[in-house]
Parts: structure tokens; sequence; C-alpha cells
């Protein structure tokens, strides 16, 4: 056995908060990418690439931001699901947008590799529950599923919107009632919580880009005609209200793990940005 040392939780508790901000994070990274993608790169591909890389850059730090943390901080942890949604986001609508590739493909693709990724993360790990998020190699499996998640919902909400030819509102609407079923199938029918959550987590993404598009996109197409940069800069800045609530709150900060001996072969697979020795009187 190793030393005692306390393991913190690197994800916000999962309260009414988590989830609103999550749907908001989700349909201002669809407002970015659908400005960039489609004001600059039908323009110029090689402007849109630039800005590709950019973003790619600033997730980098976003994500070795929140890798460093030595347990949950909001702005971190918020920041770091931004950047995935705006460079996720662009990623799956550049593969239809840039190369032409069908949504029903490009979705299907997407699903195969977050199946992929889960099975992974579950055959390494033997469970997938975010309240286990306390070791390095956890956390780089969380963010390479979250990262997964936004290309997929992208792929779908566009695929219900465009390809079935929902609309954007009624794609919007087909969400939010099939992001009622894990809800459901949780309080009262006694699902598996953490299927439930990732049901319900993959589903936020098609449902706050659909209501983004219907926001954003001309009332030709099918929306109200805002715009995308001012959807985007509206959403940015309830986000940052609401990160800063919770911040300042701390009403979604997670239970840390109890201070409990860690066994050597777990602390090489902590990062020791997660791991405190406890100190006499500490």
């Amino acid at each position: 056995m190793g030393r005692a040392g306390k393991l913190f939780i690197k994800v916000p508790e999962v309260t009414v908060y988590f989830w609103i901000i999550k749907v908001l994070t989700t349909a201002m990274g669809e407002a970015t990418s659908d400005y960039f993608v489609h004001h600059v790169g039908l323009r110029n591909t090689a402007a849109l690439a630039g800005v590709a890389f950019v973003t790619g850059a600033i997730l980098a730090v976003s994500i070795a931001l929140q890798l460093s943390a030595r347990r949950y901080v909001a702005g971190a942890y918020w920041f770091a699901v931004v950047m995935v949604a705006v460079f996720g986001t662009m990623a799956a609508d550049g593969v239809h947008v840039e190369l032409g590739v069908p949504y029903v493909l490009s979705s299907t693709v997407f699903a195969l590799a977050l199946a992929a990724l889960l099975g992974l993360w579950h055959a390494s790990e033997h469970t997938l529950s975010i309240h286990s998020i306390y070791t390095l190699r956890r956390e780089c499996f969380y963010w390479a599923v979250v990262m997964a998640t936004f290309a997929l919902g992208t792929a779908v909400g566009d695929m219900t919107a465009i390809v079935l030819h929902l609309g954007y509102l009624a794609s919007g609407v087909l969400f939010t009632v099939l992001i009622a079923v894990p809800w459901i199938g949780y309080r009262r029918l006694g699902w598996n919580e953490v299927f439930a959550f990732w049901f319900a987590y993959i589903l936020t993404r098609p449902l706050g880009a659909s209501y983004a598009d219907w926001l954003a996109f001309p009332r030709s197409v099918g929306g109200l005609g805002f715009g995308h940069g001012v959807v985007a800069v509206t959403l940015t800045i309830a986000i940052v209200i609401l990160v800063g609530y919770v911040a300042v709150t701390r009403k979604d900060v997670p239970r840390d793990v109890a201070a409990v001996p860690v066994p050597d072969v777990l602390r090489e697979n902590v990062s020791s940005a997660t791991l405190e020795d406890d100190a006499p009187g500490g």
C-alpha cells in the first residue's frame, strides 16, 4: 500500500446548473462554428484553416489548464468545455461543408468513434462514472469522449434538420423530448445512473445546436434570422455569467473523495495535480 492521500474529483457535481451551462455551451459552439464556417470558410478555405488552427491551439491550452488544476475549478473546466464545443463543432461542420461528407456517414463514423472510446475507457478503468474522474488517465478518457459527443451531436442535429427535413425548431423540440427519456428512465424505471447520464449528455449537443441554428439562420431556411455572430456573443455572455455564479457560490463543487490509503499501482496513474498528501493538522 502507498501513503494516505486525497483524490480530488476534477469535474463538477451534476446539478441543474451543470445541464443549463452544458446546453448553452453546445449552442454557443454551434453558433460560433457556423459563423466561421459559413462566413469565412465558404469564401476562403485557407482562412478557415487558420481559424481552425488557432482554435485548436486555444483548445490545447484550455485542456492543459484543466489537467493541471489541483481539483475542480469552474472557470478552467468550463473554458475547456467551451473550446471543445467550438473546435469539435468546427471539425464536424468542416467534414461536411469543406469535404462534402454526407451527414448520415459522418454521424455513423462519429457514433462508432464514441462507442470505441467508451469501450476503451470501460475496459481500462472498469467504470464510466464521472464521479471517478480523479486520475490523469480517466480524465484523458473523459475529455476524449466529450470531444466525440460534440462532433456526433453536431452531425446528428444537422442530419435531422436538413437531411430528414425537420427544420431547426422541430429538431430542437425532438431532442427536448428525447432528453427527457433518460431522466424518466433513471427516476422512474431504475436505469443505471451512468448510462442515463451519458445518454442525456450526448443529447445535449444536438439539443443546443438545433435551437442555436433556429435562432441564427435566416427566415428563408426556417430560422429567426438573428445571425450566428449575435447568437454566439449572447450565449457567451450567458455562459460567463452562469459560470461566474457557480464559481462564487460553489454550488457545483463535487464532494471530494475522502482521504484514503492510495495503493502504489493507483498512484502511478494519478496526476500529481489531483493527489495531496495529508499533513499533520491538515
